[in-house]
């Protein structure tokens, strides 16, 4: 597969999905927006009660009683057919032509979902989100859709979204596939956040974004792929090495469609999340559970070790040099065994 230059959670443009002319109106992808929680509110992990919750979302195809769940990466969206090509449309693991698919911008995002100005304060800070409290979230927007079943499927930090749904909502989920993702932060990864938090708190207004971005973009190549694609000097800027553009690029381009209050709410989250392996011996349903060979951000070995934790797990390494970006940019046979997956 020939490799491309975008990052995880960067999206391609929108043209890079290009469904059938022909493809009855159901397929096409619908945004839509909800208020939830309106009468019970919603009770958070910290103990705060959350009501007027908005959600927006993206389905494609035909509205069912079952649905295959997409949950997005960090700096993602619900717009799934604008990142992830590969998976979405006709013959693919996300066929709207025959499944009900669902995806939504998480709590605490900034894509149109409640965003972290909204949260609830103690002391005048807003309170800390968890992954089990956007998997909540996730229940009530599927008990408005009238969907009580699920397939669930997440990569980067929605792999480990995956992993809270798994616990969260065991009575609502049929499988989940898992790429990219381990259980828990380690040092590493939870080290890797604190400094691109660190960034922002040094230079907010947008600086300190951009520089987390660079930060975040090294752990989500591998040393191989930055060789294979920033070698040399830089097209854009004469007498620059082209990794230099390309992190400030980067760092640019998000610091134009992500909020530094997003960054440091959801990464928070993520490296608060750190269930046992005993809750994870409790999940019991068939998980297929992608590691990549080189990912410096969650080695695939660590990946290994914790689907090693399920009672029904299995494990399949995607095979690349590009490092945490592979399920985006070099995705090979990942489909195909995704797609298998899901339709057992």
């Amino acid at each position: 597969m020939t490799a491309v230059s975008f990052g995880p959670e960067l999206l391609p443009p929108p043209e890079a999905f290009q469904p059938d002319e022909a493809a009855p109106e159901r397929c096409l992808p619908r945004r839509h927006t909800v208020t939830l929680f309106r009468k019970e509110p919603l009770l958070l992990d910290c103990g705060q009660p959350m009501n007027h919750v908005r959600v927006t979302y993206h389905t494609y195809g035909e509205a069912r009683p079952d649905a295959t769940l997409v949950l997005h990466a960090l700096t993602g969206t619900s717009a799934v057919h604008e990142w992830w090509p590969d998976f979405l449309g006709e013959g693919k693991p996300l066929d709207p032509s025959r499944d009900f698919v669902v995806c939504a911008n998480v709590l605490g995002g900034c894509a149109g979902s409640s965003g972290p100005s909204e949260l609830p304060t103690v002391g005048g800070e807003p309170v800390a989100l968890t992954l089990r409290d956007m998997a909540r979230v996730g229940r009530e927007l599927l008990r408005h859709l009238g969907v009580g079943r699920v397939r669930v499927i997440g990569a980067s930090m929605g792999g480990m979204l995956a992993y809270a749904w798994l616990l969260e909502c065991p009575d609502l989920v049929e499988r989940a596939v898992i790429i990219g993702a381990p259980a828990r932060h380690s040092p590493w990864a939870i080290g890797l956040n604190s400094a691109a938090r660190s960034a922002i708190a040094a230079a907010p207004g947008g600086e300190g974004l951009k520089v987390a971005r660079q930060i975040a973009m090294l752990s989500y190549r591998s040393p191989d792929s930055l060789a294979a694609t920033q070698s040399g000097p830089s097209t854009r800027r004469p007498g620059v090495p082209a990794i230099t553009s390309y992190l400030s690029y980067q760092g640019e381009k998000l610091a134009e469609r992500f909020c530094e209050r997003t960054y440091v709410t959801l990464t928070r989250a993520m490296d608060a999340f750190q269930p046992g392996d005993a809750e994870l011996a409790c999940i019991g349903v068939p998980v297929l559970v992608v590691g990549i060979s080189s990912d410096v951000l969650y080695p695939a070995a660590e990946v290994q070790a914790h689907a090693a934790q399920l009672r029904r797990g299995t494990y399949w390494q995607l095979d690349s040099i590009h490092g945490h970006d592979a399920f985006l940019m070099d995705a090979g046979e990942l489909p195909e065994k995704v797609g298998a997956f899901l339709r057992v």
